[in-house]
Parts: C-alpha cells; sequence; structure tokens
C-alpha cells in the first residue's frame, strides 16, 4: 500500500510542545508515533524554518530538534508555488497577512502531495478553505486533491 505524502506545517510541529492543549498534543503524539511506524512520508519547506526561527531559542532549539529526529524530506520554494500562493492570495482564499499559509499550501500543491497537515483552523484545516484552495489547483492545472486536515483526520484513518 503507497504511503500518504504528507506536509507537516508549522503548527503540528509546534503542537507537539503545546502542554496548555493536552488533547492536541496527544493526538499530536498519536501522529508522530505513526510516523516513526514509517506509514507516511512527511516533508517539510523553507517555510517551516522561517516560521521556527521567529520562536524564542528555547522553543527554536525544541522545534528543530524535533525535526531532527524525525527526518522529514525537505521541499524547495520554487517559482511556481510562490505564483499558485499568490493566486490564493488574489482569489481571497487566504488574506494578504497569511502569505507563509498560501505557500504551505501551494507547495504541497505543486509537489503533489496527498494532505497538509495543520492544527492551524483558521487558515489551513478546514472544509471551505480546502474546496476554494482545490478550486483554484484544478483552474490551474492540478487535478490531484490536496487535503487540508488536523493530524487527528490522518490517525483516525487507520
Amino acid at each position: 500500500m503507497k504511503k500518504l505524502l504528507l506536509y507537516l506545517e508549522t503548527s503540528v510541529w509546534n503542537f507537539y510542545f503545546a502542554d496548555d492543549a493536552p488533547e492536541k498534543q496527544a493526538v499530536t503524539f498519536e501522529f508522530f508515533n505513526q510516523i516513526k511506524r514509517d506509514r507516511y512520508r512527511i516533508f517539510v519547506s523553507e517555510i517551516v524554518f522561517r516560521e521556527i526561527d521567529k520562536a524564542d531559542d528555547e522553543k527554536k532549539s525544541l522545534l528543530l530538534n524535533l525535526i531532527a529526529e524525525y527526518n522529514p524530506e525537505k521541499l524547495e520554494i520554487t517559482e511556481e508555488a510562490l505564483t499558485l500562493a499568490e493566486e490564493y492570495i488574489r482569489e481571497g482564499i487566504l488574506p494578504a497577512k497569511s502569505v507563509d499559509d498560501s505557500i504551505h499550501a501551494s507547495i504541497a500543491t505543486v509537489y503533489g502531495l496527498d494532505a497538509l497537515i495543520s492544527w492551524n483552523l483558521k487558515h489551513l484545516a478546514n472544509l471551505s478553505r480546502m474546496r476554494k484552495i482545490n478550486g483554484v489547483n484544478l483552474k490551474n492545472g492540478y487535478s490531484n486533491k490536496l487535503d487540508l486536515v488536523t493530524p487527528m483526520e490522518v490517525c483516525n484513518e487507520i
């Protein structure tokens, strides 16, 4: 059986350490346990590292060590992905201040991944945004449907 190809945006890594959100943290732990059992191929991009770089030194160290432990494949931010991200914003799917979220989605699309995994329910992991993003993707020739879901939805598929 083909492994799911999953792009993990920054919030997924953050919730591994979210003591203030124990339910999401527990789901995140289970999700990472499934990664350890080699159920998925995971990916990140430079945007994840840029966002982590904004954290305080202690948090940054924790996050970078976690990423190093799981060793996701790093995807390049291409001109194609940047153009698609701009279209999400131009179409009003994501606000202009959410450029990074837009790029996360466009990278996952351009590389043909199965899903973008996020705890960002406002801008990414929700049905309305997923439909709108997939509409723009289809209009631009990307026929592979991109799921925008939380770690909980992936864990529940098993």
